[in-house]
């Protein structure tokens, strides 16, 4: 039986995950694949006109935050993942799929969904035991956001941080979810 059809709207964020065939991983396992996958994200953004938030590259799956204004989720993810998928099938020399089922997707309705969102996305390797701090872990977002790292070009800073009214504003954001009970969706 058919996946029913993705609900795709415009100008609403998205938060989008997908993970790797049996949990394995596919990031961190030769030099450049996160790099690589890192150049896809930037084609996809620009030739979709996708507004990106935040992500996160951990070692079996990655997060986004982004909106479509042209609400082609969809094809976006579709162009990402195998153009992914392909890139890393030569490198590896190997065939067949690289992510299991289709990309998990969750429509923010809130100005505060899309913040938890961002937090939670940023936060990931954190709560998953892989460094102390989002600022450890260059694989996301959280550097080029709090004004501590170079901003990809495909990467919208300027709104996430008038979403939390500022970059330092963000960064208390940030470390008072590292202090409190944790950002869960």
């Amino acid at each position: 039986m058919p996946y029913p059809p993705r609900i795709q709207v415009p100008d609403v964020p998205y938060h989008v995950t997908s993970r790797a065939v049996d949990r394995q991983p596919i990031f961190g396992i030769f030099q450049g694949d996160r790099a690589g996958f890192m150049t896809q994200l930037g084609r996809v953004v620009e030739r979709y006109g996708w507004n990106l938030y935040a992500y996160c590259l951990m070692g079996n799956h990655f997060h986004l935050v982004l909106e479509t204004p042209g609400a082609n989720i969809a094809g976006g993810m579709q162009s990402l993942k195998s153009g992914y998928a392909l890139w890393f099938n030569a490198w590896r020399t190997r065939s067949g799929h690289l992510f299991e089922r289709r990309y998990f997707s969750r429509l923010a309705e809130t100005h505060d969904d899309v913040c938890t969102m961002c937090r939670y996305v940023v936060l990931n390797p954190v709560r998953a035991g892989l460094c102390a701090h989002p600022a450890d872990w260059p694989w996301s977002s959280y550097r080029a956001t709090a004004d501590i790292g170079p901003v990809p070009p495909f990467l919208d800073v300027d709104r996430v941080r008038e979403l939390f009214g500022g970059v330092e504003s963000y960064r208390e954001a940030i470390a008072s979810a590292l202090d409190g009970p944790g950002v869960s969706l």
